[in-house]
């Protein structure tokens, strides 16, 4: 392939654009703020299940409560009914009477029994109150982390992106500079391996560093000026200049 070695030195200034574009591109997928923003959403979404799973536990613990509740009310109505007829003397028969005190020592133990029932049930739910109110403050405390990160992050990559878009604007304005045949060669070359130019410095590829031989060193130095050169180990477009070593 020919081009004239302007078009080929101009290779240069677009592979150097092409490289801070990758560069800019690798360091926006590579933020530490993404691997931080991972980290706490996986948190997250950990600490959302916790919530989940003690809310349930307060609306269980709420509802046995209520149940508790319900069932002391009837018995403690029955024991004061049976203690004010008790009290009123309006059970004159003494083998009722017997057996009402009876019931109402029965219905004492019961409530007894109910009310630690119930008190326990009591004590779970404060403790299932404020483990929920404890996580409800660890997920405002996590949100405003990641909120922070996701801040700083938008910044990097706005800064990045303006710097993006300005080098893509420059690339613009190289491209038209270069045939079309040039361009497409280093587009493809560029495609597969990363870069696709290099100068020719000191007999080496800057491209892949590896010297080029002894035989290729004399062709190259016998090639025309605008014979476009290639590197017999990666494949970049060899671009001649004034540290080329010929």
């Amino acid at each position: 392939m020919k081009a004239a070695p302007n078009e080929q030195l101009r290779l240069l200034d677009l592979q150097a654009v092409d490289t801070h574009i990758a560069q800019l591109l690798h360091r926006k997928r590579t933020l530490p703020e993404l691997a931080d923003i991972a980290a706490l959403e996986r948190e997250q979404e950990q600490l959302a299940d916790e919530i989940v799973a003690a809310d349930t536990r307060v609306s269980d613990l709420t509802t046995a409560q209520r149940r508790a509740e319900a069932d002391l009310e009837p018995v403690r109505e029955r024991r004061a009914r049976n203690q004010q007829r008790i009290d009123a003397g309006q059970v004159p028969d003494p083998k009722a009477l017997a057996a009402m005190v009876e019931e109402v020592e029965h219905l004492g133990t019961r409530i007894a029994v109910l009310e630690d029932a119930e008190l326990e049930v009591m004590e779970q739910l404060e403790e299932a109150q404020e483990r929920r109110a404890e996580l409800g403050r660890q997920a405002e405390a996590l949100e405003a982390k990641l909120a922070t990160y996701r801040a700083a992050r938008d910044a990097k990559i706005a800064d990045i992106d303006a710097e993006g878009r300005e080098l893509v604007a420059e690339r613009k304005r190289l491209a038209p500079g270069i045939g079309k045949d040039l361009l497409t060669l280093y587009d493809r070359v560029r495609t597969s391996q990363g870069s696709g130019a290099a100068a020719l410095e000191q007999g080496r590829c800057s491209g892949c560093r590896i010297d080029v031989d002894a035989a290729d060193l004399r062709r190259f130095a016998a090639a025309p000026a605008d014979e476009v050169l290639r590197c017999g180990e990666c494949g970049r477009i060899l671009v001649r200049t004034a540290r080329s070593g010929l």
